[in-house]
């Protein structure tokens, strides 16, 4: 069986964002396991308006929806922002429908307190999506595992959960890929 693919998400677009450097960091952790084909997708290469918004140019909307279908699942980068994910990874999820269907997720969040808000309200919108997100979930802490809150310095423990977090999603998604 061929390996699988797994896009890993940058759920933030603002300046300033972390996230790449921890999409970055769960894909260095990610390719040493050598079970899957990890790439970073970052939402801020694809030309994304809000969804709906007439007059506005979606050209990147065709690349996206090519990204996520090839993937057979995902982690998903997310920080918290109002106790809530961003709206940008929001209007990401809702450009597509059946791209998502049927394939697995795992969530690396990160804020104040983990990120674990903005997890849950993922946890809800995957779910619409057809999305089966798994249980474990490495929350980052802003004042922990950032030094001056700006550059990622994960304790050990969290490079634990990750891959964690990849022996549940691997699984699931070789399930999943099934039914596709």
């Amino acid at each position: 069986m061929t390996n699988l693919n797994i896009g890993i998400i940058l759920g933030s677009t603002r300046e300033g964002r972390l996230s790449p450097q921890v999409g970055n960091w769960v894909k260095e952790l990610a390719d040493k396991r050598k079970d899957a084909n990890y790439t970073v997708i970052d939402i801020a290469d694809y030309k994304l308006p809000l969804l709906g918004e007439s007059g506005t140019d979606a050209s990147g909307a065709a690349e996206w929806s090519e990204a996520i279908a090839k993937q057979d699942g995902f982690v998903f980068i997310t920080q918290e922002y109002n106790h809530s994910i961003t709206g940008s990874l929001k209007n990401a999820l809702d450009y597509l429908r059946a791209e998502w269907n049927n394939k697995a997720a795992g969530i690396v969040s990160y804020g104040s307190v983990g990120g674990a808000r903005a997890a849950e309200h993922l946890r809800g919108i995957l779910g619409e999506l057809s999305v089966a997100d798994v249980r474990v979930h490495p929350a980052l802490s802003l004042f922990t595992d950032f030094e001056n809150g700006a550059e990622l310095k994960a304790a050990p423990v969290q490079a634990d959960s990750v891959n964690q977090m990849l022996d549940q999603v691997i699984p699931w998604s070789t399930a999943l890929k099934t039914i596709r």
